[in-house]
């Protein structure tokens, strides 16, 4: 068995929650706090990886890192980097996929923080950096463990994006997903039991974990 598109699957997964926890916090900061009227426009925006066909997400990134848009051309030009069927365009692609699995859950954790709480901190003289690193996230554990892990999850099972834009390259951009659709269409069914189990058996592991951490939290602060 090639643990290889696993390996990669799981890098890119690491790459992209890390990314995007650092990009979705203050975004999910921000859309807690704002009473903007064009929170909701911000707000839909974030959420349309989830109501868009992957074939139409997956197109449009595509085209957006091809050398043929400004995008592509600029990084391809400028720093030699190749955004189309490259793991880095994987990982540019995949953050755009995985953006709203990492914001609501951390936009719901910051809204159900005590405003008090909040107001205290500024009348302590925090700062807001300090408010959201000392007295928001401390508070909201189980909403950042379940933005994390759902969006790593989520980027791990991911098909139709990542192989429009990263294709199928062994060592680089075959990931896991694209590995069981190879193995169906040359209908090597048993491989591709074994992989499908083992997908299965992690995203449950994934799952559970979550349940198990916000149950264990909702125990000890008796929420």
């Amino acid at each position: 068995m090639d643990f290889e598109p696993f390996i990669i699957s799981f890098k890119l997964a690491a790459l992209t929650a890390f990314i995007l926890f650092c990009i979705a916090l203050p975004l999910a900061w921000y859309l807690s706090q704002s009473k903007s009227r064009a929170k909701p426009f911000l707000e839909a925006v974030t959420a349309l990886p989830i109501v868009l066909p992957p074939s139409v997400l997956g197109f449009y990134i595509l085209w957006a890192l091809s050398y043929n848009s400004p995008i592509g051309a600029f990084f391809e030009d400028t720093f030699g980097i190749k955004l189309v069927f490259s793991f880095t365009g994987l990982v540019v692609a995949s953050c755009f996929y995985s953006l709203p699995f990492m914001v609501q859950p951390l936009q719901n954790g910051f809204e159900s923080i005590n405003q008090n709480m909040l107001a205290a901190s500024y009348i302590a003289g925090k700062s807001k950096i300090q408010t959201i690193f000392q007295v928001a996230l401390p508070n909201m554990k189980p909403a950042v463990m379940t933005a994390i892990i759902i969006t790593f999850a989520h980027t791990v099972g991911e098909f139709g994006v990542v192989l429009m834009v990263g294709g199928s390259i062994p060592g680089e951009t075959k990931v896991a997903s694209v590995a069981i659709y190879e193995m169906v269409e040359t209908m090597d069914y048993t491989s591709a039991h074994i992989y499908s189990a083992v997908m299965v058996g992690i995203s449950f592991v994934v799952l559970l974990s979550v349940y198990i951490f916000n149950a264990h939290q909702t125990r000890r602060f008796g929420l």
